[in-house]
């Protein structure tokens, strides 16, 4: 069983009761309990129902463009000292979302993305870093366009909770980055109007497959 099924599957018994009509739904039994931080040694999936990554862009200096990308696969694994480890996470470029389907075909488009050809970008940091039992940054290298550069995320908020549904731990937060979008090739309308600084907002969730 693939990292990606797996994580799916725990999370659809997790959506299950959103199925359910207003008669039949009934709240947890449980509500989510706080479970410390990270495993030690513990290997995490990504779970693709609540991993995004969202951009921010600036257009003409009056309103911002927003889209968002989609995760295809991920992991994370926590050393033996529970204070560090690995993230592997791979986007599927190809599903930004604008909420425009004009705006999608563009920054699918040679002038932005070129989705045809590099359909994914990857985040891959060989270091996390923890303050006590919480992640504050996430150093890495982002790979966008055939170029990989170096990201640093840094959470802006970190948990670990057990997920009743599903009676497992799960790991994550909110975390961010600003970038100049240049650095990866993206160039296009730089000299009538659109920023080239973007920043990026990662919400992430990683279930505990070991337990």
């Amino acid at each position: 069983m693939n990292k990606l099924f797996f994580a799916a599957a725990l999370c659809a018994g997790a959506a299950l009761p959103l199925a359910a009509t207003a008669q039949e739904y009934t709240a947890p039994p449980l509500a989510a309990k706080p479970a410390g931080g990270p495993v030690k040694n513990a290997s995490y999936v990504i779970d693709p129902t609540h991993t995004f990554v969202m951009y921010e862009m600036g257009h003409y200096g009056t309103t911002t463009n927003r889209g968002r990308f989609s995760t295809k696969d991920g992991s994370v694994q926590i050393d033996g000292s529970g204070t560090g480890g690995k993230v592997d996470i791979t986007m599927d470029i190809s599903s930004i979302n604008t909420g425009v389907d004009l705006l999608n075909r563009h920054v699918q488009s040679k002038d932005f993305f070129n989705v045809a050809e590099f359909p994914t970008g990857r985040f891959v940091a060989e270091r996390i870093d923890f303050s006590g039992d919480k992640v504050t940054d996430v150093p890495g290298t982002l790979t966008l366009m055939g170029q990989t550069k170096p990201v640093t995320l840094k959470a802006v908020r970190f948990n670990c909770y057990l997920n009743p549904l599903i009676n497992r731990q799960v790991c994550g937060g909110d975390f961010e980055a600003t970038v100049q979008r240049s650095d990866w090739g993206i160039t296009w309308g730089l000299n009538f109007g659109f920023e080239n600084k973007v920043k990026l907002l990662v919400q992430v969730e990683a279930v505990n497959v070991q337990q």
